[in-house]
């Protein structure tokens, strides 16, 4: 990949300090609403807010984008407007505010992702292949802010996560304005976009997002909590968490090589099954930390791979004008819909059933996934020499 073509670091810079955010806010914002007195299922239903949102808004955004071809100009303003939605959570900490102001942040907040991947798809041109040597910096963001509070709340009270989180927001809205625009590239097909999405491995190949995002749902929600009521510290579950991204970086620095030599369907197929594997170890080995640490590795291919796979079939599978809004689609369905209704089922089911059976409930939704990949995703020649 030539950098001086491709804004290499701005477009790194700006993965890191998104990620790092990410670093702060799924780890450890349901322990901040957990010491704001709340029950699971309000904890369930307020995490949710975050992706259900993304059920409309990427679109609406992806809509935008494609049509005015500024997805900069997009991210720049959904950036600054999700930075002052989100300080509303400095104000008041009752439920229905928060929920407001979480609604509200989130509906920006959604906006910036899919239109940045696509973004950096643009930037890359013919090497889409080497996107994951660009995102990889997210993934090292994420382990520096993870571990950095893991280690601060050792010692501080859980009322600097949200603080946190606002000062990674802004890095983020000053980011948007260092990334230069790439203009979407036109082209001269018209086909509607319904007539990709209707293909049928194009909705299978949703359907298994959707599975697969719905699998972490008691992971993204309740697994810092979880290892807290174990016994673990602050830190170790911080170190638990960065020991599975920093696996997802390893992955990251393959996957230029992985996609190309093994194919989509294959990489699908065996991240879904470790994917299964590793939600059991966690459901019912949660005190034996050598297998926590196992199944965090496994994040390399439930994250790593997964995701890459998905950046580079969407990225396939909707080209020219429909690129923003396959990007939405994509991230609508699997981190949108996916998180939301595992989220929701993981905030009422937690207390009842406990954690056993909702990451063996996790474990069958990613086999029932790896069943549906292997009946309808085809591996083509296509897909590969994109790769």
């Amino acid at each position: 990949m030539n950098t001086k073509v491709v804004p290499y670091w701005k477009l790194s810079g700006f993965y890191f300090v998104y990620f790092a955010s990410l670093g702060v806010l799924i780890p450890y914002w349901s322990l901040y609403l957990k010491n704001l007195g709340y029950s699971s299922l309000v904890i369930g239903t307020l995490v949710a807010i975050l992706p259900a949102t993304k059920l409309i808004a990427p679109y609406i955004w992806g809509w935008l984008a494609d049509h005015t071809r500024r997805s900069m100009l997009i991210i720049r303003i959904a950036s600054v407007l999700a930075l002052l939605s989100f300080a509303l959570v400095l104000i008041n900490t009752e439920l229905w505010w928060l929920a407001m102001a979480m609604l509200l942040f989130s509906f920006f907040w959604n906006a910036t992702l899919p239109q940045f991947e696509a973004m950096t798809l643009n930037h890359l041109g013919d090497d889409v292949h080497r996107y994951s040597n660009i995102r990889l910096w997210g993934s090292l963001g994420f382990i520096v802010s993870v571990v950095i509070l893991g280690e601060a709340l050792q010692s501080w009270s859980t009322d600097v996560i949200p603080w946190m989180i606002l000062l990674l927001f802004a890095a983020i809205a000053v980011f948007s304005f260092i990334v230069p625009e790439k203009l979407n590239a036109p082209h001269s097909d018209q086909t509607s976009i319904w007539r990709v999405i209707k293909q049928s491995q194009v909705m299978a190949f949703f359907v298994v997002c959707f599975l697969m995002l719905c699998s972490h749902g008691p992971y993204y929600t309740f697994y810092t909590i979880y290892l807290e009521t174990h016994g673990y510290s602050s830190s170790m579950i911080g170190m638990l968490w960065a020991v599975g991204v920093l696996a997802e970086v390893v992955v990251f620095l393959l996957m230029h090589r992985w996609l190309p030599n093994y194919g989509a369907r294959k990489l699908l197929l065996v991240t879904l099954l470790l994917t299964s594997l590793r939600w059991w170890l966690i459901g019912f080995y949660a005190d034996n930390l050598t297998l926590l640490f196992v199944a965090q590795l496994g994040h390399a291919f439930s994250f790593g791979v997964f995701h890459s796979v998905g950046i580079a079939l969407v990225h396939r599978y909707f080209t020219g004008s429909h690129q923003g809004r396959g990007q939405a689609l994509y991230s609508s369905v699997s981190y949108g819909a996916g998180v939301a209704v595992g989220s929701l089922i993981s905030g009422v089911l937690w207390d009842q059933v406990g954690a056993a059976v909702l990451f063996s409930f996790a474990a069958a939704c990613t086999l029932l996934a790896a069943l549906i990949t292997w009946r309808f995703i085809r591996s083509t020649r296509d897909f590969e020499a994109v790769a």
